[in-house]
């Protein structure tokens, strides 16, 4: 009987003596011990781990789920796909569970900061946040007629994901939070 084990990074490999496996791996021989190292994961690893199989050669019969109705399930289709590993002939190295392939490209702030529109919203609120006191959220909630939530949404998203800009946040001499743009 062989042994499995799985890293962070949820790729399975299959190794035919315990003291092959790499320190720091969870490993795992039958589906009973599988299903209590899953017990930890949330159901994200558990279709994760399935999706790395789905549709890669010796899997490609498997295909990939959003998620799984149960745990059990999840650990049972999982402990089945698993054992054409241990089917599959080691040539030298052990056989090792493909990564699962999703995008990882993260938004990005451009060079230069993509100006307003003049009049819109946003133009208001960087005009706001651009004065030497800043502003409180009454404030650009007076001038936007927006609630705090969206207006935090906006601050957080907007400016500082999307454009790329550096918003500090302090409280001023009424002790009101003020919002203003870094210089």
């Amino acid at each position: 009987m062989r042994l499995f084990a799985i890293d962070n990074d949820n790729n399975i490999t299959a190794f035919p003596a315990a003291e092959q496996v790499p320190e720091g791996q969870l490993h795992f021989a039958t589906e009973k011990e599988l299903a209590k190292l899953a017990a930890d994961w949330t159901a994200d690893r558990l279709v994760l781990v399935w999706n790395s199989f789905a549709g890669i050669p010796p899997f490609s019969d498997l295909k990939p789920v959003k998620k799984f109705t149960d745990r059990k399930t999840a650990v049972a289709r999982i402990w089945k796909a698993v054992q054409k590993l241990d089917a599959t002939p080691a040539p030298q190295a052990a056989d090792v569970a493909p990564k699962a392939r999703r995008s990882r490209k993260a938004a990005t702030p451009q060079a230069a900061a993509p100006a307003a529109r003049e009049g819109s919203k946003k133009a208001i609120v960087l005009e706001l946040l651009r004065r030497k006191d800043g502003a409180t959220l009454a404030e650009i909630a007076k001038a936007t007629d927006w609630q705090n939530h969206s207006i935090r949404g906006f601050i957080s998203g907007t400016i500082t994901k999307k454009m790329g800009l550096t918003v500090e946040s302090s409280k001023n001499a009424a002790g009101e939070r003020c919002y203003h743009l870094a210089r």
